[in-house]
């Protein structure tokens, strides 16, 4: 399926001056691990009209691949963003764009930081409040990853959102059946949504 127009994602690509278009397959890739594929412009737009971001908030991109998702909302916000990705690949891209990204952004709030590692093994930090997944990994990773910001809230006692993109039923039955989290809102892509019910964000809060 092609998700947005191309020229318009080129566009928006050169507007932050960094390259994000288009997806990637993984040769021997594990079951676990998803291919890479970037959030359309499109879609951030139209959730981020209806799902307000206050400056204190901290998001981390779980599956961030060439870091699309941290310079947009570093961009339009100036709050921190951290991008977790496990292609050391997809890792040095994100560099890249983020050097020439910053040569533009210099006296913006906020930073934009990338690891290279696996997302289980990210040590959620106290002031991480915004988690982001765009199916980027199996349900028993996801498990994984939701158990250990559980973990951090237990600590840092905070509220904390998770956003999932083009939500797989089982990333959203896990949390309404096992976890704390409750469902605040979906944010349906309107130019998408009519060809595919799947184009939406779904929110959850605890």
């Amino acid at each position: 399926m092609n998700r947005g127009n191309l020229m318009n994602e080129k566009d928006h690509d050169r507007l932050l001056r960094i390259k994000t278009a288009g997806a990637r397959e993984w040769l021997n890739q594990s079951s676990h691990y998803n291919r890479y594929e970037a959030t359309p412009y499109a879609a951030l737009e139209e959730l981020f009209q209806d799902y307000e971001v206050k400056k204190a908030d901290v998001f981390v991109d779980f599956g961030c691949g060439k870091g699309r998702l941290s310079f947009y909302i570093h961009n339009r916000f100036h709050v921190s963003v951290t991008g977790i990705e496990m292609s050391g690949q997809l890792y040095q891209e994100a560099l890249e764009n983020q050097a020439s990204y910053m040569q533009k952004a210099k006296r913006a709030g906020g930073s934009v930081r990338f690891e290279c590692g696996l997302a289980e093994e990210y040590e959620v930090e106290p002031g991480d409040n915004r988690f982001y997944f765009f199916n980027p990994f199996s349900i028993q990773i996801f498990m994984k990853v939701i158990d250990t910001i559980l973990l951090s809230v237990e600590m840092q006692k905070r509220s904390v959102d998770v956003i999932l993109y083009y939500p797989t039923d089982d990333y959203s039955e896990f949390l309404e059946t096992s976890t704390p989290f409750v469902r605040l809102k979906e944010v349906r892509i309107l130019e998408l949504y009519e060809q595919d019910d799947n184009e939406r964000f779904l929110i959850y809060r605890l």
